[in-house]
């Protein structure tokens, strides 16, 4: 009963914290401060999800494996200007090249 009591709860937290969303004023969401915030937090919040996954070891510990290589091919492919499927299929590659050898 519990994990429905914790499932209902965080259901409502979401409908509540979108219902804030909709309730904020217009003239809020022109603010040149809330627009840079706008653009630059979701790119922030997936780099720090891409470190924390790539580089989080367990128990908090500093850790690197294959994925920190998938990693680095990304950022070359980036650097080379590479569509963005190249990218994604480069650090697969990688990533599985790596793992594969036993790295």
């Amino acid at each position: 009963m519990t994990v429905w009591i914790a499932v209902g709860l965080t259901a409502l937290g979401c409908y509540l914290v979108k219902l804030a969303g909709l309730t904020v004023p217009a003239s809020v969401l022109r603010a040149p401060v809330v627009r840079r915030l706008a653009v630059l937090l979701p790119v922030a919040l997936l780099a720090a999800l891409t470190a924390l996954q790539t580089f989080g070891g367990d128990g908090g510990t500093f850790g690197v494996d294959a994925r920190a290589a998938g990693l680095a091919a990304a950022a070359v492919a980036l650097l080379l200007r590479a569509p963005f499927l190249v990218v994604v299929a480069a650090a697969v590659l990688v990533t599985a090249g790596v793992r594969a050898l036993g790295g």
